[in-house]
């Protein structure tokens, strides 16, 4: 499946006193292409679906580092489905500036059904969500 892809300029708070950008914050990079993603496929890590309200907390998150960004630097951000299990999806991020890889990263989420006073329950994701998912936008 292709890449979907975004940019994320380097804002001044994304650094550290070093000048580059602080490793916690490739996380948020992170959730924010995911969430980039799947708005183009008129998806959520939140939403109610076919009467239900799902979710899709984080079970996992990684990231590997290979060279710094620093501030006003502009990044590509590419954004793929790594698997798609019975509950759960992995996407796989990729951080260039230029050409050149800045970091790796890892996301999982699990599907969950949202109940009464916020609990969660692990569910399959639905198929109709897969779909769109897998789509090519």
């Amino acid at each position: 499946m292709a890449a979907f892809r975004t940019k994320r300029r380097i804002e001044f708070g994304d650094t550290d006193m070093a000048g580059i950008v602080h490793f916690a914050n490739f996380f948020r990079f992170m959730e924010s292409a995911e969430c980039e993603f799947l708005r183009t496929r008129g998806l959520s890590v939140k939403l109610d679906w076919e009467g239900q309200t799902l979710g899709f907390p984080r079970v996992s998150a990684t990231c590997d580092y290979v060279s710094p960004a620093r501030f006003e630097d502009v990044l590509d951000v590419a954004v793929s489905i790594e698997r798609i299990g019975t509950k759960s999806v992995t996407y796989a991020i990729e951080f260039t500036r230029g050409g050149a890889v800045i970091a790796r990263g890892k996301v999982t989420s699990c599907c969950v059904k949202v109940g009464v006073n916020h609990q969660i329950d692990g569910v399959a994701i639905p198929a109709s969500y897969r779909a769109r998912l897998e789509s090519i936008v």
